[in-house]
């Protein structure tokens, strides 16, 4: 039976939140340390050993070992960044960043704050679980890895691929166990819980478009590069490429709770364009439309300097964030793009690549897979795992580079709606509830035993 630790991952976890480690994609912000701190107190102890880098000032990470005693056994990471994306209050109900335990409407305890869902719940949870079986003297068989690492949330320049670059030995290893599975679908006869095994590429580019700088009171004629950006915007939007299935869409279509008829249009490619349209909820159409297309949104535009009402731009930069489908890499972006903008616009804008990581999967018959299923069964017996392809990036294509089996788990209450869960990863009033800390902290510690032990 695995150990109650739930009231010290709810402790952590409203510590890590309120050391407000926000990380808006510039190199100085992120702060990331703070958590490194409290995490690294947390889970030091006799036999483990430390190594920590801050490769940029304040974004430290680290990696806690807690050596094994056969050699040739295999490895196991937990994996948790410690920072968390920008949260406007203006549109929270709560203080983002209070980290207030708040019943919601059907009296259920909740913990509120920007991180409790991406990813700071698992963040903490595996600290707790490595610390107390730290605490127990517990001897792995093969290494125990606690890796809490910067920079997740804008790429991993600072945190994971650097140390992959840098320091690949120190998190090197057999498996390893980030976010973000563990939400059920389908009815409770059937149940699935899903453990990510697969991601989408990530090619975000800066398109920069070039004009002529002239006075705003006399704009007719101008070569307006701000005007050129907004048809570039007006083309990337508009653009949509055709559906592709990868070799996991059958699966996680199967394990939805819909009709035959629904099921049989989403695996067909020339029907499930217009079947998302009519989807009713706003978070399925996307996530679904998400996971079977390569998409394109520009998210940031930028003018050169500080730009002044009267003074017509010559230099916009905007930034597009492009999630590619497996095959999808370099060259098919550049190709996506041109169709997009038509030679026209495309002959008008510089492209500047940000990030360039393609589609990464690992294989499901391991035995980490196996545990994974054996430690879900104890809550939910009837439930089988569901390997599922996830549209957003994590550092788990990190560690699949370095030849690591990596899968994104968690186990969360079966009363969580999957589309109105995945709106909290973010967007306003994030929250996680204590029940679903219980079973992902009870997850690890059963995983950990049942592979190391």
């Amino acid at each position: 039976m695995a150990t109650d630790l739930t009231g010290d991952t709810v402790e952590l976890l409203q510590t890590l939140i309120r050391n407000e480690c926000v990380n808006d994609g510039t190199a100085g912000s992120g702060h990331e340390t703070r958590n490194a701190d409290v995490l690294q107190a947390y889970v030091e102890g006799s036999g483990v050993d430390i190594e920590r880098w801050e490769p940029t000032p304040d974004r430290a990470s680290f990696v806690a070992r807690l050596p094994g005693t056969d050699p040739g056994a295999p490895s196991l990471c937990l994996m948790g960044h410690t920072d968390v994306v920008p949260a406007n209050p203006e549109g929270w109900r709560n203080d983002p960043f209070g980290g207030e335990i708040i019943p919601n409407e059907d009296g259920v305890d909740e913990v509120w704050g920007r991180g409790a869902v991406d990813m700071l719940n698992l963040t903490s949870s595996m600290a707790v679980v490595f610390k107390s079986l730290v605490d127990r003297g517990f001897r792995p068989k093969g290494d125990l890895l606690y890796f809490a690492v910067a920079d997740e949330e804008a790429g991993s320049a600072h945190g994971a691929r650097w140390v992959a670059d840098e320091h690949p030995d120190a998190i090197r290893c057999t498996y390893m166990l980030t976010e973000s599975g563990g939400l059920h679908s389908g009815p409770e006869s059937q149940r699935s819980i899903n453990v990510l095994v697969a991601e989408k590429g990530v090619a975000w580019r800066r398109l920069r478009v070039r004009g002529t700088p002239g006075h705003g009171s006399m704009p007719f004629g101008s070569d307006n590069a701000l005007v050129t950006a907004a048809k570039v915007v007006s083309r990337l939007a508009d653009y949509q490429p055709g559906p592709r299935f990868h070799e996991l869409w059958r699966g996680q279509v199967e394990s939805l709770d819909l009709s035959d008829d629904m099921k049989a249009a989403m695996l067909d490619e020339n029907t499930i364009d217009d079947l998302l349209a009519d989807l009713p909820h706003p978070g399925a159409q996307g996530h679904f439309h998400a996971c079977t297309h390569t998409t394109f949104s520009p998210n940031v535009l930028a003018t050169k300097g500080r730009p002044k009402t009267n003074v017509i731009p010559d230099v916009v930069d905007l930034d597009v964030d492009i999630r590619t489908m497996p095959g999808d890499h370099t060259d098919e972006v550049t190709a996506h793009l041109r169709r997009a903008l038509g030679d026209d616009l495309f002959e008008r804008v510089e492209i500047e690549v940000l990030m360039d990581d393609p589609a990464s999967t690992s294989r499901a018959d391991t035995p980490l897979w196996d545990a994974l299923g054996r430690a879900i069964g104890v809550p939910f017996p009837d439930a089988r795992l569901n390997p599922q392809f996830s549209v957003g990036f994590t550092d788990a294509r990190v560690f699949r580079e370095l030849g690591t089996v990596s899968y994104g788990a968690g186990l969360f209450s079966p009363s969580i709606d999957p589309a109105e869960f995945g709106q909290r990863f973010h967007g306003h009033d994030e929250r996680i509830d204590i029940e679903s800390l219980r079973l992902t902290t009870q997850l690890w510690e059963r995983v950990v035993l049942d592979l190391l032990g």
